[in-house]
């Protein structure tokens, strides 16, 4: 009777590192379940800059002023019929 007692100790010892250490098995679970979410949290950064993306380019496909503003910051645009000033610091 003890030996079976020792038989199925065993076993169920093998069938538990099967349950939690082994491929597949708990461990895995949790190990996939945080990747998944640092993934999330990818995706939601991805999917803020494409909607951010996708805005400007339809404001400079529909709109003048998104175009004047990107010439007038990026490459001095001066339109017609304003005064420019330049403010120089003294050293």
């Amino acid at each position: 009777m003890k030996w079976v007692t020792l038989v199925l100790t065993f076993f169920l010892a093998l069938f538990q590192y099967n349950l939690w250490l082994s491929k597949g098995g708990w461990y895995d679970m949790w190990e996939l379940q945080s990747q998944a979410k640092e993934q999330e949290e990818k995706n939601r950064a991805l999917t803020l800059r494409n909607e951010t993306l996708a805005a400007e380019i339809h404001d400079l496909t529909h709109g003048q002023e998104a175009i004047a503003e990107i010439a007038r910051v990026d490459l001095g645009y001066i339109q017609s019929g304003e005064t420019y000033y330049r403010l120089v610091r003294k050293q």
